[in-house]
């Protein structure tokens, strides 16, 4: 975890920033437990400490610093070293810290708790990130955090840099405790009916004996043996144990309270023990989206929840690929890195971020080499020089592949290059790319052919062909032979008018923006009879059998459906809303739409769609059958990001009608809506796959025990198998490992509550049968969670066996 942090700072010197990272629960090794688990998404009330970290670093513009608690290895990974007085165990100890002394020094004061201090709440894995601290002309900068409140010792890395480039560095450190703290060990979940044995760990750092109160209850679970006297040893620690019963599923909070010298609260998700089925639906707010949904009728008791997200439309779309489009590869992708990045400064103003715009403006121009600027100078919004080596290396690519192009890659790049007239290398390719598209036009106004192509691949060429020479009309020469393609390839259209059968070629020759008058009325209409509408009521052009692109390929959903919006642009008739929405749902940080040629014309699409800026506050609303069930107010600053909803949904068996409404409307904002609930498992076998599951269903605390697991399968075909566990069982690793070497399984991966094992594709008649070993640390009646034998390449064939109850002692 340490070298992960200061080689992310020694990155971040670059841009002149300073980072402060501390990273959360201490307890991940032990029951392989997530930070989100153990720590929670949870308010904080911690009390707050300020940190002032003085760095006399003379000649510096800038600090740079990253602070993590000091580890120790653990359960095969890295955890934090806890702070251990007088025999205590370093790694279960956490809480909150005092301040620093003024006189410095690095280590913080410790403070004890005052009485009816609020609860120690905050266990984030990282609870900081400042990515730029400028120093005073002395050298010297101080910096006020608020700490979480584990109780541990941080350290703390400080780099930085002067305007001349010379650098710096310090490591301090500063220790967070109390005198006497308490401290309950939770797994990272428990499942509905699970009754647990929890230790609860008592420490005294004093030099005296400590005998006071200890008490635990908890928020949504009943505790046994509560209340009671503990005595501790001087520089000494105890472990009791108290007993967690939960019923249903849903979160719930354990609150330990010492005496008065220390209480602690922690949040812990209680998992349905049925088989979760989940229904979503997407869409956009520019108007109240009424759906009627129907509900499981067997859901089991307190498993139905609702989940609400919101994200922002053309906005949060254009940030996130300008994040990530470098890092896909293609000779479309270069085309499309171009015209990313050359229309960015333009989409922001007419977003509303002009800020990021001129950031991002300056980057690119011939002056802008090595921008310094971090990202909070546009909002947090553009990584300035992260566009601008983008741009550079999408230059590189161009020019190879603009030495001898074929007419379809030309298309693709000259409206990327020509978004860049101040890069005269890509404005002179761009300008010789367009001649180039321009004299592949034949005489009867088409462009492109040849020998095996048909006439609908012919009439979509032309119309890419008349957008690129049309995006080079920037000179009075390129206007001129603009309009000579234009007149030349509409006369084409028009004459072949009767040939265009399919929606996917009527957009194109619409989106082409050539085609004028009844033409263009006669292929709107096409366009909007050949949409379909899924059942969320997102809508989407279908592609038929045999419709290609100008490569010769068949074009996605998503290139028909943007294809579309560019086409329908302006009629009033056509559902463009609801084609945002399938936009919006089939869209992906990693790989945006799906490809290049997708990708630059979903985008063009969705910030056609969502260009209007955000309102400075919009209230969302989520009703059933007109009642409210979730709301939330956010400011336009929240409406960066993709924010949730979540409420409980009990009674939503059956069909009722939901409603989703933003006040007010906002055409730019798009939401998910997902209804889920669990249901009773039952055996199941699909698809000749069958599986048989021995758990054991008693066992003891930190004993191994074995799990065999059987089945029959049809010959060559890779499968997934999966494994359910209960809380505070881990898998051991050398067992599973022994299967890889010996062949019986692929690869395995291990998570909270379940291990995943991969299977080989097996031949006929080949029986399948594997053991391995898994360690409790938990005692109490635990429920497992299914199993389940799954083809990889068809998700729907799978065979269920329902999960089984656990003894451990």
């Amino acid at each position: 975890m340490m070298r992960n942090i200061i080689v992310g700072a020694v990155c971040l010197v670059v841009g002149a920033g300073l980072t402060l990272t501390l990273f959360g629960d201490n307890l991940r090794g032990l029951f392989g437990a997530s930070a989100s688990a153990l720590g929670g998404d949870w308010e904080p009330n911690a009390q707050t400490m300020g940190v002032s970290a003085d760095f006399a670093l003379k000649e510096s513009d800038a600090l740079e610093v990253a602070a993590a608690p000091m580890q120790a290895p653990m359960g095969g990974g890295a955890a934090p070293e806890e702070e251990r007085e007088g025999g205590s165990d370093k790694r279960l100890a956490r809480g909150k810290g005092g301040e620093r002394s003024p006189g410095g020094g690095g280590l913080l004061e410790e403070k004890p708790a005052a009485p009816g201090a609020p609860s120690r709440a905050w266990f984030p894995e990282t609870f900081l990130f400042e990515p730029l601290v400028v120093t005073d002309e002395s050298g010297t900068a101080t910096l006020p955090v608020r700490v979480p409140d584990r109780l541990t010792r941080w350290r703390v890395l400080a780099l930085a840099h002067s305007r001349t480039g010379a650098q710096a560095g310090a490591v301090t450190s500063f220790a967070g405790t109390l005198p006497t703290y308490v401290d309950p060990v939770l797994p990272a979940f428990l499942r509905a009916g699970d009754s647990v044995r929890v230790p609860v760990q008592v420490v005294n750092t004093t030099d005296a004996a400590v005998e006071t109160s200890l008490k635990v209850e908890a928020t949504g679970a009943a505790v046994e043996g509560a209340t009671r006297t503990v005595r501790v040893p001087a520089r000494g620690s105890v472990v009791e144990y108290v007993t967690v019963r939960v019923s249903g599923p849903g979160p719930i909070a354990v609150r330990a309270a010492l005496g008065d010298a220390d209480s602690v609260e922690k949040p812990l998700d209680v998992w349905p023990t049925g088989r979760p089925v989940v229904q979503t639906w997407s869409g956009t707010l520019a108007a109240p989206r009424t759906l009627l949904l129907t509900g499981a009728a067997d859901a089991q008791a307190g498993s139905e929840r609702v989940r609400l997200q919101v994200y922002p439309g053309g906005l949060g779309v254009l940030r996130s690929e300008l994040t990530s489009a470098g890092a896909r590869g293609g000779s479309e992708d270069v085309a499309y890195a171009l015209l990313l990045a050359g229309r960015a400064p333009e989409l922001l103003t007419a977003l509303g971020e002009p800020q990021a715009a001129e950031v991002l403006k300056a980057a690119l121009s011939p002056k802008g080499a090595r921008v310094a600027s971090p990202p909070e100078a546009a909002g947090g919004l553009v990584d300035a020089e992260g566009v601008r080596v983008l741009v550079a290396q999408a230059t590189q690519r161009a020019l190879r592949l603009g030495r001898t192009p074929d007419v379809v890659s030309a298309t693709l790049l000259v409206e990327g290059t020509l978004l860049h007239p101040d890069n005269p290398v890509l404005a002179r390719l761009g300008e010789r790319l367009a001649g180039w598209v321009a004299a592949a036009q034949r005489p009867d106004g088409t462009c492109q052919g040849g020998e095996g192509w048909t006439l609908q691949r012919l009439l979509v060429a032309t119309a890419d062909c008349a957008r690129a020479v049309a995006a080079a009309s920037g000179t009075p020469g390129g206007q001129r032979r603009a309009a000579r393609f234009s007149t030349l390839a509409s006369g084409a259209l028009e004459r072949n008018r009767a040939h265009v059968k399919d929606g996917y070629t009527a957009a194109s020759l619409l989106a082409s923006g050539i085609v004028t008058g009844a033409l263009r009325d006669s292929l709107r209409a096409q366009v909007r009879d050949a949409l379909k509408k899924r059942e969320d009521g997102a809508a989407y052009l279908p592609v038929e059998s045999g419709v290609v692109a100008a490569n010769g390929e068949a074009p996605s959903e998503a290139e028909a459906t943007a294809l579309a919006v560019l086409g329908l642009e302006g009629d009033a008739k056509a559902p463009l809303a609801d084609l945002g929405a399938s936009l919006l749902a089939g869209y992906g940080p990693a790989r945006g739409w799906g490809g290049g040629r997708a990708n630059r014309l979903a985008l063009k699409a969705v910030v056609s769609l969502f260009k209007e800026p955000l309102p400075a506050r919009v209230r969302v609303v989520l009703e059933r059958d007109g009642k409210p069930v979730a709301e939330g107010t956010y400011d336009a600053k929240a409406l960066r990001e993709v924010l949730s909803l979540e409420a409980p949904a009990a009674g939503s068996a059956g069909a009722h009608v939901w409603t989703v409404r933003a006040e007010p409307a906002v055409p730019g904002l798009g939401f998910a809506l997902a209804l889920s609930a669990a249901v009773p498992w039952k055996q199941e076998a699909q698809g000749g796959l069958e599986l048989a599951v021995d758990s054991p269903r008693e066992a003891k605390v930190g004993q191994p025990v074995e799990v065999t697991m059987q089945a029959s399968t049809p010959s060559g075909l890779e499968l997934e198998l999966r494994h359910g566990l209960p809380a505070g069982v881990q898998v051991d690793a050398a067992s599973l490992d022994a299967l890889v070497a010996v062949g019986s399984v692929a690869s395995w991966t291990s998570e909270d509550g379940a291990v995943t094992l991969k299977l080989r594709p097996r031949g006929q008649g080949e029986p399948f049968q594997v053991r391995f070993r898994v360690i409790p640390t938990l005692a109490g009646t635990l429920q497992a969670g299914a199993s389940s034998l799954r083809v990889v390449a068809r998700p729907d064939l799978v065979s269920y066996v329902p999960p089984a109850t656990w003894a451990v002692r």
